[in-house]
């Protein structure tokens, strides 16, 4: 493979933006840029848009240094409601490659291993989301997904518009919700790829014009007042929690939050309260308790009964391989490196390259050209 020489500027810690967003760059460095290095860069600009021609900038009057090019600063749009299925992999003869969303995980055996999910169910402001936030603090790994029922209300007509308007419209009644739309998204979350969740108005009563990209993860949290309803999302869920508090206290909490958070009148959320909310707990909620394997009283106050769930979830974790990292440097301890392993001499071009790979305030564009010299000596040696 034939190989080219490029002249690359790397910006200084000291670096100047200009009007136009580029960066004026001052030192210079030779780099060895093959054919591949060209094709990581087509898929890299291909993936935010038309690329932008660069022109090189002309020497100042009082410098005899020879023009040099500049890498143009870029901003990558998300694209991923425009791409299809088809056009966010990437096929050959020996592996699949996800370009949008995180890959499926897999163990040490190399099988893919789905995420543990969590079901929480429970009355309107029981306290569901407490739960499930200090199941997440508690639980302490990597990734966690938390979807909510309350995105996947359904479109309204105007006459259903001017029924919520007037607090006739019933929100608790299952009818209210997208379950096709629910059980595709939490599908693909447990194939770790990528969702667009929508994003709900209490206010308007109306989806909002933009959505929620979520990943799948090790563990997906999903909570609503129908979380054992459906058939199918039941199935999905691994452990399922029923938060069970008193009916005084969910009152108490859905007044203090409709009227602060959502606009409502003292006289509309009792009337919803007593006409819709009361009587299809009673009749489709309260039922659903008996598919639970945990009934969590008093909500996110019950510690011990977190602590049980968080215990559960990581002794799963572990049977189903999520471990991999853990075991994968506990392997070698105490043993001689294997002959086919190489470490790279910790030169300070290593820790500069790992500087500006590691910090989060790194630019996208400044992160792939670091990268790509990291993974240049990586294969030079």
């Amino acid at each position: 493979m034939a190989a080219r020489m490029q002249h690359f500027d790397p910006p200084s810690s000291a670096s100047s933006e200009s009007d136009d967003g580029e960066v004026c760059l001052d030192e210079k460095e030779m780099f060895l840029v093959d054919e591949l290095c060209d094709d990581a860069e087509h898929y890299r600009r291909s993936d935010m848009g038309t690329p932008t021609p660069q022109s090189p900038r002309p020497p100042s009057t009082g410098s005899q240094r020879s023009p040099k090019s500049r890498r143009q600063r870029t901003t990558s749009l998300s694209q991923s409601s425009k791409k299809t299925s088809a056009e966010s992999i990437l096929r050959s003869k020996t592996r699949t490659i996800y370009t949008a969303g995180r890959p499926p995980w897999y163990n040490s055996a190399g099988q893919q291993v789905e995420p543990f999910v969590i079901g929480i169910c429970g009355g309107s402001a029981s306290g569901k989301t407490t739960v499930a936030t200090k199941i997440i603090e508690s639980l302490d790994v990597p990734w966690v997904t938390l979807l909510s029922m309350d995105s996947f209300y359904k479109v309204l007509n105007e006459k259903q518009h001017e029924m919520a308007a007037r607090n006739e419209y019933n929100f608790d009644h299952p009818d209210a919700f997208d379950f096709e739309l629910l059980k595709t998204t939490l599908q693909r979350l447990k194939e770790g790829r990528m969702v667009e969740v929508p994003i709900y108005n209490f206010v308007t009563h109306r989806r909002e014009n933009r959505t929620k990209t979520m990943y799948g993860a090790n563990v997906i949290i999903f909570e609503g007042i129908f979380t054992f309803y459906n058939v199918d999302v039941l199935k999905m869920c691994d452990m399922k929690v029923f938060v069970d508090t008193d009916a005084d206290v969910r009152l108490a909490r859905r007044l203090r939050r409709d009227i602060s958070q959502r606009g409502r009148d003292l006289e509309g959320v009792l009337k919803q309260y007593s006409t819709m909310v009361q009587p299809a707990f009673y009749y489709y909620i309260a039922p659903l308790m008996i598919h639970a394997d945990i009934i969590v009283p008093r909500g996110g106050e019950n510690e011990v009964a977190i602590e049980l769930i968080v215990q559960h979830v990581h002794t799963q974790l572990q049977l189903r391989g999520f471990k991999l990292r853990e075991k994968l440097a506990h392997s070698y301890i105490g043993q001689p490196l294997p002959s086919s392993l190489y470490l790279l001499p910790d030169t300070p071009q290593i820790k500069g390259l790992h500087t500006f790979i590691r910090n989060k305030e790194t630019y996208r564009d400044e992160f792939i050209f670091y990268s790509k010299r990291l993974i240049r000596l990586v294969i030079e040696t």
